[in-house]
């Protein structure tokens, strides 16, 4: 056993000197505080780098199917009552949201842009008795309301209760309400005087829809839209003027939930009219993405890019709104948060570690046997 431990003392390649033998210098101690004073400038350096969260990014095609695309938005028109904005949703497998009120607030303001009411989308106003039949009398004690959908029935027994269900019922029909003071639901509802009531306001529209994800449309028009031959027209009122101001700011625009480092481009955007009237157009690329962050939470979102384009009045038909185009990136990027690996920091501590002690070894042997170098030769008289 002993010649074993022989053996292990041989191959020692740290030999010990008695401290006897040691020679303690000024020199010495001062590249000694330097080394050490680098060496934990280095450390910390490297622990932090080690903390540090770094992001991957990876791109792949997107296979996915089936998929709804959730878009926020919170848009003000400075310009434009909310009596007479609509938000309409379509998109190109055919399927189409008009006057989208679920998830909507509206919030009317003055031309300061003080909020003067706060409401969710949808008129409702107190009804007055005796409404007008759909024979054509007035309503009786006892009889049920059936209102009259002025000629918009899809049958003998269908029945217009209320100032929408008009404007519903000719939006089905492909017509367009011109005058509404003739509408006895309307007049009963107070929508006219509502409007009226309205003019000089503007109006804040913010909330959230789900659509399908492809390429399809949203936006926010002047009236009650209805699908004429596949192309969105308004159901503008008597009482309106055609020519709007559509000046608008986009407060916020996104596609899906929120991610660390998501830019939305057009957050805080701000458009406003000229001496022309038309459309205002975005054309948004959508691109799916995932984050995950370093606890393994995965968030779905999406990013996009978008240019801007307005449609004169003067160049042909341009129906008063803003519209949003969006179409679907077939490239999905994946975000991914990591740590540098622990292997890799313990690597790096003992480079760090090693590297400025060997350095700063063969700093003090220079300066060392400089000194005695020089030492001798003054001692001999070969230097002076």
């Amino acid at each position: 056993m002993d010649k074993v431990f022989n053996k292990l003392r041989n191959l020692d390649a740290y030999p010990k000197v008695n401290e006897d033998f040691y020679s303690r210098t000024l020199a010495g101690g001062v590249v000694t505080v330097v080394s050490a004073a680098v060496m934990l400038f280095l450390f910390f350096s490297e622990l932090s780098l080690y903390l540090y969260t770094v992001t991957e990014s990876k791109l792949l095609v997107d296979t996915s199917r089936g998929d709804t695309l959730h878009i926020n938005f919170d848009v003000t028109f400075p310009a434009v009552r909310c009596s007479i904005l609509s938000l309409d949703a379509m998109d190109i497998s055919g399927e189409q949201h008009l006057d989208i009120r679920h998830n909507i607030v509206k919030k009317r303001i003055d031309a300061n842009g003080n909020v003067i009411e706060e409401r969710k989308d949808g008129i409702g106003a107190p009804k007055i008795e005796r409404p007008l039949q759909r024979h054509g009398g007035r309503l009786g004690h006892d009889e049920k309301y059936c209102g009259s959908c002025f000629g918009a029935e899809e049958s003998d027994d269908n029945c217009c209760n209320s100032c929408e269900e008009v404007r519903e019922a000719y939006r089905k029909k492909g017509w367009a309400l011109t005058n509404m003071d003739l509408i006895d639901q309307c007049q009963r509802e107070g929508y006219v005087q509502r409007v009226k009531d309205e003019e000089g306001e503007g109006c804040n529209i913010q909330g959230s829809i789900e659509v399908n994800k492809v390429a399809g449309n949203f936006h926010f028009a002047t009236g009650k839209s209805f699908l004429q031959s596949a192309v969105f027209l308004a159901d503008l009122l008597a009482l309106q003027d055609n020519h709007y101001n559509i000046s608008h700011r986009i407060n916020k625009l996104s596609f899906g939930h929120h991610f660390p480092g998501l830019v939305n481009p057009l957050d805080g955007v701000k458009w406003v009219q000229g001496p022309t009237h038309g459309m205002y157009q975005y054309f948004i690329k959508v691109v799916p993405t995932i984050y995950t962050d370093i606890r393994g939470r995965v968030i779905h979102s999406n990013q996009y890019s978008v240019t801007e384009h307005f449609k004169s009045s003067e160049l042909g038909v341009a129906v008063p709104g803003v519209f949003f185009f969006y179409d679907i990136s077939p490239i999905k990027v994946n975000f991914k948060e990591e740590h540098i690996p622990f292997l890799h920091f313990l690597t790096n501590i003992c480079a760090i570690i090693g590297g400025i002690f060997t350095v700063a070894g063969i700093i003090d042997s220079s300066i060392y046997y400089g000194q005695r170098t020089i030492k001798k030769k003054i001692e001999i008289g070969k230097y002076r």
